[in-house]
């Protein structure tokens, strides 16, 4: 009996499925395939995330770290964590809290926390490292770069390029000169470097505490005595000037003097809350300096501004309240006019941003969006260096204003002396660069080994031969640091008990091990930390600015 079309159709089927499953588990394959050769060559040639383990390009880029808030103002900051100093194998990050083992210091109101405080250690920054950038063109210096240790080429570092082939390259009183000029920092790379020195709207709630403000009790680090300036009774964040509109009043910040008289404010030290507490003596002193304040007059009559004293010379940057922008400086009682600009008058009872920095040998000022510089020279001796003379910081004005957000910063500096070990690029000491070779200095000058301290290596990679002491050969160059897309993040808030129990049963149970490491997890995203990280420019006009990153 013929067998009809239906048994014919039936009896076929599965084949057809067999064969198309057959082809979509073949054609998975080829996509999964596919994918990971397309992540290995993006990861190999393109881009590749790497961790921070240390502090040496602090405050830019953190290690492992712990973060701190001020018990007194409340100000946030961070301190490294070396795992050798608490007994640990370099790069440990301890999945539970952590006894501080020392001191640490408020960079504003300058309390100094106690040791003993068990604090959790967060993990170093996780960035993206864009690889390929330097086959299509040239490194730019204030470039954060990665490259192979020079010491030891298996091992990755982190540092900022300072230095281009053919340059010469001097660190003096903590610019960075080169071929005899200051190399000063492009605006991006300048603002992550400021670094704080007071911040008024951080005040301590027990003031009186003895000795605990780098050893006195506190009080507002300005001085009063003598002028028409005042803390706000409303808001002791702010400070309120009544003075005739011709009558300029000056505050000073009062800085420690030389004899370490009575003030328990932070000095212009070269110091780093991130940083050892016990190092800050023999710290260097720093010049470069920034009032930064919002302004509020109550009408148009009267002056705001700041002087900004380096080397014994007083440099002043002011706004005249009908909207006038003017730079100065004034050298043994003598006043120079370096710079004048027409602005819109501030509004009277509106607040405006005004900033005053003299930094890399130029003035800048800027009111409410706009700017005006002057330019101070750019050798080093151009402003009569002279180091024994303390930098002061003043705010001066006239008529009937309200400052606002007052903080005081200072600029990075690179160190060139520690202890008895002699350094490279240091003053007396100029650097030269041969072809293809680059030199590089961590964002933390006193805390980072890098090109001037490195020894002679002893190998190399690729079969190369090893490269000159204290130098980065391109060939060692791997990308540019171009994201923070991890920063360490936070744990959820799991009860106390639990963390406990399972803390306390972790050696006794596999089981418990892993549930204390899951919930000791920091998988809540920091996402306020996320940040783009700048470097340098293609615009060679524009003047110049030992940490190791794991995988």
């Amino acid at each position: 009996m013929a067998e009809s079309r239906t048994d014919k159709a039936g009896r076929n089927k599965p084949v057809v499925k067999k064969k198309d499953r057959a082809a979509e588990i073949a054609n998975t394959f080829e996509w999964l395939i596919t994918a990971f050769i397309l992540a290995f060559v993006f990861r190999a040639f393109v881009m590749e995330a790497f961790r921070i383990p240390t502090g040496s390009m602090a405050d830019t880029l953190k290690g492992a770290h712990f973060r701190l808030r001020c018990p007194q103002c409340g100000y946030q900051y961070d301190h490294g964590f070396v795992p050798h100093y608490y007994g640990m194998p370099e790069d440990t990050i301890p999945p539970g809290p952590v006894a501080i083992r020392q001191e640490t210091r408020c960079p504003s109101c300058g309390y100094r926390v106690p040791a003993g405080e068990k604090i959790p250690v967060a993990n170093g920054d996780r960035i993206l490292v864009l690889k390929c950038i330097y086959q299509f063109e040239d490194p730019h210096r204030w470039d954060v770069i990665v490259f192979k240790n020079p010491i030891n080429p298996a091992e990755n570092y982190i540092k900022r390029l300072i230095g281009l082939p053919g340059e010469t390259i001097e660190v003096i009183d903590g610019d960075v000169y080169i071929d005899g000029l200051i190399a000063r920092k492009p605006p991006q790379v300048q603002k992550e470097l400021w670094m704080p020195i007071y911040d008024n709207d951080f005040r301590p709630v027990n003031p009186n505490q003895s000795g605990a403000f780098n050893g006195h009790p506190w009080k507002p680090p300005f001085r009063f005595e003598g002028t028409a300036w005042k803390i706000s009774e409303e808001d002791p964040t702010q400070l309120l000037l009544d003075s005739p509109a011709g009558r300029p009043s000056t505050l000073a910040y009062n800085a420690p003097t030389a004899d370490d008289s009575d003030t328990s404010a932070n000095g212009f030290a070269d110091t780093y809350a991130y940083n050892e507490v016990f190092n800050y003596r023999r710290m260097p002193i720093v010049s470069d300096l920034m009032f930064r304040f919002y302004v509020n007059p109550a009408d148009s009559q009267g002056q705001i501004g700041v002087t900004l004293s380096k080397y014994g010379v007083d440099y002043k940057g002011w706004i005249s309240l009908d909207g006038t922008m003017t730079l100065a400086k004034v050298d043994k009682g003598q006043e120079t006019i370096l710079a004048t600009k027409k602005v819109d008058a501030p509004a009277p009872g509106v607040r405006t941003l005004v900033k005053f920095a003299n930094v890399d040998h130029r003035l800048l000022l800027e009111f409410d969006g706009n700017e005006l510089s002057a330019e101070l020279g750019r050798t080093s001796d151009a402003m009569k260096r002279d180091i024994a003379i303390l930098p002061r910081a003043e705010i001066f004005g006239a008529g009937k204003l309200a400052l606002s957000h007052v903080a005081l910063f200072r600029d990075v500096h690179y160190t060139g002396r520690e202890g008895a070990r002699p350094a490279r690029a240091v003053e007396g000491n100029p650097f030269k660069l041969n072809q293809d070779e680059f030199f590089a200095m961590g964002d933390n000058s006193p805390n980072s080994e890098d090109g001037r301290w490195w020894g002679q290596p002893t190998v190399a990679s690729r079969g190369w031969d090893p490269p000159r002491a204290g130098v980065v050969p391109r060939y060692y160059l791997v990308g540019k640091a171009l994201f923070v897309y991890w920063p360490s993040g936070f744990e959820f808030p799991w009860p106390s008990s639990v963390k406990s129990t399972l803390a306390a049963n972790s050696n006794q149970s596999g089981a418990m091990r892993l549930l204390h490491g899951l919930v000791s997890l920091r998988w809540i995203p920091n996402v306020g930390q996320m940040r783009f990280i700048y470097g340098g420019s293609a615009d060679k006009t524009a003047p110049p600015a030992q940490e190791s990153v794991e995988k």
